[in-house]
């Protein structure tokens, strides 16, 4: 479905029955809601109502001038909860999607019931300006993701993966390279400028940190400081996956989230 704010289009997906408890997906950067094909079933059959949100500049979702903040991610996240009323969800979101997580159940935690944190950062790195800065220019230059999407999936995922899974392999590359060229730069400006370290310990909703074992965007030490930072945090990290464990490892993925979710006192 799309949803209208500020005159521009917000893209999601609601799965499942309404009244259902309900998971909320968000994905990385130069990503999609397809990002969560191999969680959305196990979710489906064990009883869970699947809410997927496109961030600004990707999917269907319109990308409006950037720079980006990430509250202003985290105020459209609010938005579509608030559109939709599910009632509190339990919040997943990946590297982007994570951060901007982050924002939202600091701003406006009535709207979780509990918030699983992968693959992100607390904060920008101090690097931050020498890593997304030649990203950003280049496609803004090119008016496309087109030259950094090889990079980028190398990153995310293993030549193993590549050599077992080729086609999956081969959709995410096209998803990143046709990502919305003023979306991943406006995205990339939010990383590049934002901290919640100081706000975390504050955190009024159960955190589960999850990291994959070998990412080199995101380092585990980065999850762990998460989960030490906020009041009930727990940090995991999944064995032989980089920045997409839940794509790369889906059934240890599936379990660790089905299992904090079977945790959780439904409210």
């Amino acid at each position: 479905m799309l949803l209208r704010l500020e005159g521009r289009r917000i893209a999601c997906d609601l799965l499942g029955e309404r009244g259902r408890r309900a998971v909320c997906l968000v994905h990385s950067l130069g990503a999609d809601m397809t990002m969560w094909a191999e969680q959305v079933p196990a979710l489906l059959e064990a009883g869970f109502a699947v809410l997927r949100i496109e961030l600004r500049g990707h999917g269907g979702s319109d990308a409006p001038p950037g720079p980006y903040s990430m509250q202003a991610l985290g105020e459209d996240l609010a938005f579509v909860l608030d559109r939709l009323a599910l009632g509190p969800v339990d919040y997943v979101g990946l590297s982007l999607g994570g951060m901007a997580g982050q924002a939202l159940a600091l701003d406006r935690p009535e709207l979780l019931r509990s918030i699983v944190i992968c693959d992100a950062l607390p904060e920008s790195l101090p690097d931050a300006a020498a890593i997304w800065g030649p990203r950003i220019r280049a496609v803004r230059e090119a008016g496309s993701c087109a030259p950094i999407a090889q990079a980028t999936i190398e990153r995310w995922l293993t030549p193993e993966f590549r050599a077992a899974h080729p086609a999956r392999w081969d959709e995410i590359l096209e998803t990143i390279a046709a990502t919305e060229a003023e979306g991943y730069a406006g995205c990339a400006e939010a990383i590049s400028a934002f901290s919640h370290v100081a706000r975390l310990p504050g955190l009024r909703v159960p955190a589960l940190v999850v990291c994959g074992e070998h990412d080199h965007a995101v380092p585990p030490s980065e999850g762990e400081r998460i989960a030490k930072l906020v009041p009930d945090g727990r940090f995991v990290m999944v064995e032989g996956a980089r920045h997409l464990p839940n794509v790369e490892k889906p059934e240890a993925f599936n379990g660790l989230l089905l299992g904090w979710l079977r945790e959780r006192v439904v409210r």
